[in-house]
C-alpha cells in the first residue's frame, strides 16, 4: 500500500510540471507573437510617415497697419459719410428750434388741506422771447409740471409786447414803473452793455435789449412782480419822432 501511494504522488508532481512547462510555452509563444505584431505596425507607421507627401502651409499676407485717423475715416466711410449716423436710413430727425426763448423765473409747489387730504399743484412763472423786440411774462397753474409750463408759455403768448428800440438794441429813454410792490428804473446806458439783476435782467436779456442799466427800488423778493414791472417800464417806452 504504501508503494502505490508514493507511485501515485510521484505521478501527480509529474503532471503538475508538464502543465507548468506547456502554460509556460504558451506564454513565451504569446509573447513572440506580440512583439512581432508590434514591430509590424511601428515598421507600417513608418512606412506611412515616410510615403505621406510633406503638408504645404500658406502664410497670410500681413496686414498694413493704419493709424488712428485712417482708422477712424475709413469707419466713417462704413457708416455712411464723415456725418458718422447721419448717413443712415431711418435717424432721428432734427430737432426744430422754437419761436421764442423760454426761460423759468419760478416755480412753485402749492398745497391744499382738503376735507379727503394734502393737494398739490405746480405754479410756474416764464418769459418767452425771440431777442429781436418781443417779449412777454405768463404764468401757468396744473398738478403737473411740464402741464404748468405749456399753460405758462400760452400765457406768456397772449401777453407779448413789442418793445420799441433801435437798430443796436439801444432804448430811446429812461423808464420808472411801480407795478404792486415793486419798483424798477431802467436807464439807457451806451457802451456799458447790459446791467441787470434779478427777473429784470432775463425780461431786457430776452427782449434783445442792449446797453442799458436796471435798477430795483423795492424790497420786494417776488420775482413775478419784478418781471412784469420790467415789461410795466418797457410798455412806456417811446420812440422819437
Amino acid at each position: 500500500m504504501a508503494e502505490e501511494k508514493q507511485q501515485e504522488a510521484t505521478t501527480d508532481t509529474k503532471s503538475d510540471a508538464a502543465v507548468k512547462g506547456n502554460a509556460a510555452g504558451r506564454e513565451g509563444a504569446l509573447g513572440q507573437d506580440t512583439s512581432t505584431t508590434a514591430v509590424a505596425t511601428d515598421d507600417k507607421a513608418s512606412a506611412a510617415t515616410t510615403d505621406a507627401p510633406a503638408a504645404t502651409t500658406t502664410e497670410r499676407p500681413a496686414r498694413p497697419r493704419r493709424s488712428g485717423a485712417d482708422a477712424r475715416r475709413a469707419a466713417n466711410e462704413r457708416r455712411g459719410g464723415a456725418g458718422g449716423r447721419g448717413g443712415r436710413r431711418g435717424g432721428r430727425p432734427e430737432r426744430v428750434k422754437p419761436e421764442f426763448d423760454q426761460k423759468i423765473v419760478s416755480i412753485r409747489r402749492v398745497t391744499r388741506v382738503m376735507a379727503g387730504g394734502r393737494r398739490f399743484s405746480f405754479s410756474v412763472s416764464m418769459v418767452i422771447g425771440d431777442k429781436k423786440g418781443k417779449v412777454g411774462v405768463g404764468i401757468g397753474k396744473a398738478g403737473d409740471t411740464q402741464l404748468a409750463i405749456e399753460k405758462a408759455v400760452r400765457d406768456a403768448k397772449k401777453n407779448m409786447l413789442q418793445v420799441p428800440m433801435d437798430a443796436e438794441g439801444r432804448i430811446p429813454h429812461d423808464v420808472h414803473v411801480k407795478y404792486a410792490s415793486s419798483e424798477v428804473m431802467i436807464m439807457p446806458a451806451p457802451g456799458r452793455g447790459l446791467v441787470a439783476g434779478s427777473s429784470v435782467r432775463t425780461v431786457l436779456e430776452l427782449a434783445g435789449v442792449k446797453d442799458v442799466t436796471a435798477k430795483i427800488f423795492s424790497r420786494s423778493k417776488n420775482k413775478l412782480n419784478n418781471a412784469r414791472a420790467a415789461v410795466e417800464a418797457l410798455k412806456e417806452l417811446k420812440m422819437k419822432a
